[in-house]
């Protein structure tokens, strides 16, 4: 509890309150005259019946005329002001909630991050969906009854027990029921399906899952249907309900009036004020629905702002380490590290599957925040194995990394990365088009434009998270000699599970179950019996571009103009006795 107050107190402390009131007190008067209006109105027309001198009744003509357009006026100020409160919240918010969610564990799920997104903006719709309008029924309904009550004493508590049936009863019986409501988690299953349906339609038409994958759409689309018709059915029988309240309400309130003696002129006015002090309060029961759907993300945001914020990395030093570090999941992912790495040089990480490569990477680039130690980094630039590419062009995506940059420098970049030759035979070269999550680009040529992207940026530290994960075995170690040929002084640090170039790299660290358990050159690692040679000679079995760098016998290691060993592409890549990656690989990923 301690900690959601907290939270809360620290998105109270982003609204702006003097704009939110302007809001709330534009939307009271816009009320207030509708009340007025309608109170006046009633008054005229019924005094005009006994015919008057018209000078009785100009007065009202010129309130009546008033009200009409003040209500006007207000209505606009009000939406005014209230969207321009709540976009200002939403707007300073956003960059508050993503700093607080940087440095945690990364977010896989798309569906996650989406709803991120979405919990954020949830917060405009409670602001102009909930709380506007429950300030302005207070005010506007404590008013009104004050105002039926100085009219005619006996019909104010009438009125204020209709009000309070309209603005409690009504809203709880909304909130109770919407609470039970599955068409948000019916939504939620079919929007998962449609993409399933979208983004695997080839593997699932590969493997014949199709038939099935659509069939199950279709029932999540039917149980929406019937939940989204259970949702309106119970919609309309509240406005059914608060329609009758005002109506009974407006006549017992003229009917105690007219009881008490009062002539009709009066009651009329009493009357005619009870059926508008509802059209403040009726809404009421939609912003106790919309309440109910947007808590849980309002939850979460309070949550995630009451979560202490990750102390960020210490900036300004050229070197980058980990002092002591540990990041633990559901078990330790990194477990009392210690690693240095001096400006200028080129470092590798291998390991088994789930030793802690990533999560290494993931610390060093500050995505995620050590349980325990410390990190010194100067700027870096990460690619990580989910990094993405936008819809947009290739140039586009890369002048995300230098808007600045001439068609020249864009394609050293690609040559760089190895995706030139490709880019030049597309029609439209550098404007081509590449879809969401890169299509229409296999897994190799993806890889190579955010790595393209990450090269243009020349950081002062480049961290590469298997960069050439999905391309063939000669064309992923050519794609890494000419990284580490063309760093120029560059700090960079690679996970990867190819060990062909490892003998270009100035040092080798070797992780498993999250501690390094050997680090230094090539050669030093092969020649001492340890973890890392037990990978190398198994390597060796199957890659013949591991058997020619055999440091054991080969001769002196490469200059650094030299690129790694020729490789066989019909040759399989090695398999190591230990397992080789976690992660699903299809056949048209290594293009």
């Amino acid at each position: 509890m301690s900690a959601t107050g907290g939270g809360t107190r620290r998105l109270l402390a982003l609204f702006r309150w003097p704009r939110l009131l302007a809001a709330v007190s534009a939307g009271v008067l816009a009320e207030l005259c509708a009340v007025g209006l309608m109170a006046l109105a009633a008054w005229l027309l019924t005094r005009a019946a006994d015919q008057p001198a018209l000078s009785a009744l100009s007065l009202a003509i010129v309130g009546v005329r008033a009200c009409a357009l003040a209500r006007g006026a207000f209505r606009y100020l009000e939406r005014l002001a209230g969207h321009d409160a709540a976009l200002r919240v939403v707007a300073e918010l956003r960059p508050v909630v993503f700093r607080a969610r940087s440095g945690r564990p990364a977010l896989r799920d798309g569906d996650a991050l989406s709803r991120l997104v979405s919990d954020v903006d949830s917060v405009q719709e409670l602001l102009l969906r909930g709380l506007f309008p429950a300030a302005i029924a207070l005010v506007v309904a404590t008013a009104s009854t004050l105002a039926c009550a100085a009219v005619v004493p006996a019909a104010g508590p009438v009125l204020a027990g209709g009000l309070l049936a309209a603005a409690v009863v009504l809203p709880a019986c909304a909130a109770l029921t919407h609470r039970r409501d599955r068409t948000a988690a019916d939504r939620a299953d079919l929007a998962v399906a449609a993409a399933e349906l979208v983004d695997g339609a080839r593997e699932l038409a590969a493997f014949g899952a199709l038939p099935a994958a659509v069939a199950r759409a279709e029932q999540h689309a039917a149980r929406l249907r019937r939940s989204d018709d259970a949702s309106a059915r119970t919609a309309r029988a509240l406005l059914a309900c608060g329609i009758a309240v005002q109506g009974l309400t407006a006549a017992a309130v003229t009917w105690s009036a007219l009881r008490a003696g009062e002539a009709q002129t009066g009651a009329a006015v009493a009357g005619f004020l009870a059926l508008a002090a509802f059209e403040a309060v009726l809404p009421l029961t939609d912003a106790a629905r919309r309440w109910t759907e947007q808590l849980p993300a309002l939850r979460r945001v309070t949550e995630l702002l009451a979560a202490p914020v990750p102390a960020p990395p210490r900036a300004g030093s050229d070197v980058l380490a980990l002092h002591d570090v540990s990041v633990r999941y559901d078990r330790p992912a990194l477990d009392g590290v210690d690693l240095t790495v001096e400006p200028g040089r080129a470092v590798a990480v291998v390991g088994a599957s789930g030793a802690g490569k990533s999560t290494l990477l993931d610390v060093l680039a500050g995505l995620v925040t050590p349980t325990a130690g410390r990190v010194d980094r100067p700027e870096t630039r990460a690619v990580t194995q989910d990094a993405h590419v936008f819809s947009a062009t290739v140039r586009d995506n890369l002048l995300l990394a230098a808007p600045d940059a001439d068609e020249a420098r864009l394609e050293r970049a690609l040559e760089q990365a190895g995706l030139l030759d490709w880019v030049r035979r597309q029609p439209a070269g550098l404007d081509t088009a590449v879809g969401a999550a890169g299509r229409p680009l296999s897994g190799g040529q993806r890889q190579r434009l955010v790595l393209a992207r990450a090269l243009l940026a020349d950081p002062d530290v480049l961290l590469l998270d298997e960069p050439t994960e999905a391309l063939e075995p000669r064309l992923a170690d050519e794609v890494l000699t000419r990284v580490l040929r063309a760093r120029a002084g560059r700090t960079t640090l690679v996970v990867t599970h190819r060990l062909a170039c490892l003998p270009r790299f100035d040092e080798v660290v070797v992780l498993d179950e999250g501690r390094i358990v050997q680090r230094g050159p090539h050669r030093a690692l092969v020649a001492t019996p340890g973890p890392f040679r037990d990978l190398w000679e198994a390597e060796a079995l199957t890659d013949p571009a591991v058997r020619a760098q055999d440091d054991r016998t080969a001769a002196p290691r490469r200059s650094p103009g030299e690129g790694c060993a020729n490789v066989d592409p019909a040759q399989p890549r090695g398999v190591l006795p230990r397992p080789h990656d976690d992660r699903t690989r299809t056949a048209t990923a290594r293009r």
